[in-house]
């Protein structure tokens, strides 16, 4: 008989292990304390971005994690779009940092645009003072929305999967979870609770080298007469926020000098992105402060800074803001990218993949389900 596994939370960790667990004949279950997935998968650009990866094993299971991407999405009949994404380059420094990011790079499809190459690529982008861009062919975008509500019913037809809702797990012990009164046991438990983490158990939190990031973000709505961007567009300041820049070898002196005229930008953490999804909004940030405690409101000083620094690099054809939101995720600060723990017998922990969980988590959760983590 097949092994049984339960599988605590519904955002995309939970779903990329239940698919991991699915495809090598286990009987799931997923238990989401809420009525459907609210937290940080939903609350992002929607970007599978393996430029932000570092070559080498990140890069490859980022690339791993598109392909699975793929396979749920159409299998599901849910949306993606592979555009790849625009880095936009308006000084010598910016534009030197391109040219060694693609000259360093060994197996990413990359390559440098000259500005009316930039300009072809997408109508969005901003023509003055454009020097030219990278482009690598690699990105996708997700709905994050969509994708996360519709997943799970493709699990449960694909895999047999089985999905309870509105039920929050408040104990552990192998190998019985339990909710109230209620009470179910598998042979693995695999706890997927993003944020969450230190409810079920607090001294593994504790001792784990790991905070939490707000982000705050905007919708513009859907474009009018079926208006596309194209790829995501970046700004510079993008350039030194993901690792898989830090191959260029002028990137510490581009640094400087935001540190110099972007000063308060680094202070709250805030480099600047656009997505489009299939109804054709534009998700647009963001910021990102730490803390293991943040007051609940948004600052509206960061959407104005988030929205000035976008006008310096894409304009689009409508600018209105419809909706402007906050999310909260586990970030490691100690360099790991990720934590998976066992803490019992039959009992794993899959955490802490920070901002790039859309990015990572189906190549991550497939390592660890398939024994090659």
């Amino acid at each position: 008989m097949s092994k049984s596994a339960i599988v605590i939370g519904a955002g995309i960790v939970g779903l990329a292990t239940a698919r991991a667990l699915g495809a090598r004949g286990y009987r799931v279950t997923v238990i989401e304390r809420s009525s459907k997935a609210v937290g940080a998968s939903i609350r992002n650009f929607g970007m599978v971005w393996p430029i932000g990866q570092p070559e080498g094993k990140l890069y490859e299971r980022a690339l791993k994690a598109k392909s699975i991407w793929k396979e749920v999405l159409t299998g599901g009949k849910l949306w993606f779009h592979e555009g790849g994404s625009l880095h936009m380059a308006y000084q010598k420094d910016e534009f030197e940092v391109i040219q060694q990011i693609v000259d360093v790079s060994e197996k990413r499809p990359v390559s440098v645009l000259s500005a009316e190459q930039t300009l072809a690529k997408s109508p969005a982008v901003n023509e003055k003072g454009l020097l030219g861009s990278l482009f690598c062919e690699d990105e996708m975008i997700v709905d994050p929305r969509e994708a996360i509500a519709g997943i799970p019913a493709y699990l449960t037809e694909k895999y047999g999967v089985a999905f309870i809702w509105d039920t929050a797990i408040s104990e552990v012990n192998y190998p019985a979870v339990r909710s109230g009164k209620k009470q179910w046991v598998a042979d693995e438990i695999f706890v997927c609770s993003g944020q969450d983490f230190e409810t079920l158990y607090p001294e593994e939190f504790s001792a784990t080298a790991i905070t939490k990031c707000k982000l705050q973000m905007l919708r513009l709505e859907s474009q009018p007469d079926n208006w596309k961007i194209g790829p995501a567009l970046c700004g510079g300041l993008s350039l030194i926020h993901y690792d898989g820049f830090k191959a260029a070898a002028s990137l510490g002196k581009l640094k400087e000098r935001y540190k110099a005229e972007y000063a308060e930008y680094l202070k709250w953490g805030i480099h600047v992105m656009a997505s489009q999804n299939g109804l054709g909004e534009i998700t647009v940030g963001d910021s990102h402060e730490y803390a293991l405690t943040f007051d609940p409101f948004d600052r509206e000083f960061i959407n104005t800074m988030i929205l000035d620094y976008l006008a310096t690099f894409a304009a689009f054809k409508s600018p209105k803001v419809f909706q402007t939101w906050h999310g909260i995720y586990p970030k490691m600060t100690n360099g790991n990218t990720e934590i998976v723990l066992r803490p019992a017998d039959g009992v794993t922990i899959i955490n802490g993949l920070g901002g790039a969980g859309m990015t990572l988590s189906f190549g991550l959760c497939d390592e660890v389900i398939g024994g090659s983590y």
